[in-house]
């Protein structure tokens, strides 16, 4: 199977994929936006070099690696997927700190809506400017956000050399143990 060509990825820009929710989460994980490829084939984290499989199955929240094309599935193991910002970009540097904060007021909102138990923001950076905390480090955060625990664990990205997947499935599997799963 190959993947969308250059033509299909800058068609994807601007586009969004679509939210994986559901009632009774358990953890809403919340991704800066989406990419490129994972625009063009409507699914999360689904470039190759993602690693946000690898790390939810090696920090314990599924039996094995899935599949982008399996995120829908993921409410039904108490697990969703949102992003801070909705349009697709090539990078999330090409996102601005106002884009950043409307997004955090953004998932307040859903957060407050849906009622997970935790929720993981998935990049640091990203963190800092949506939610006006710049000493803000990884891990669980001080505050909740509209009654949920709130983490940061690193980007997935494959872009995110800071990051190796040992210590990026250390992150995951830390979540994991403080949020009992059903």
């Amino acid at each position: 199977m190959t993947g969308p060509t250059h033509a299909e990825l800058e068609a994807a820009r601007g586009r969004r994929v679509r939210d994986v929710l559901g009632p009774d989460l358990q953890v809403l994980f919340c991704g800066i936006n989406p990419g490129l490829y994972s625009a063009a084939v409507g699914h999360h984290f689904a470039r190759p070099g993602n690693r946000f499989w690898k790390a939810l199955a090696a920090g314990g929240f599924t039996g094995r690696i899935w599949s982008p094309q399996e995120d829908g599935q993921l409410p039904t193991i108490g697990l969703g997927i949102t992003n801070l910002v909705a349009r697709a970009t090539a990078t999330a540097d090409e996102l601005d700190a106002e884009e950043l904060r409307a997004g955090a007021a953004r998932l307040r909102r859903t957060v407050a809506r849906l009622r997970p138990a935790a929720v993981a923001v998935l990049g640091i950076g990203a963190y800092r400017t949506g939610f006006a905390r710049p000493g803000a480090v990884v891990g669980r955060q001080d505050a909740e956000l509209a009654g949920a625990s709130l983490w940061v664990l690193p980007n997935p990205s494959g872009l995110n050399a800071h990051a190796q997947l040992p210590a990026l499935s250390a992150a995951f599997a830390e979540l994991r143990r403080a949020v009992p799963m059903r």
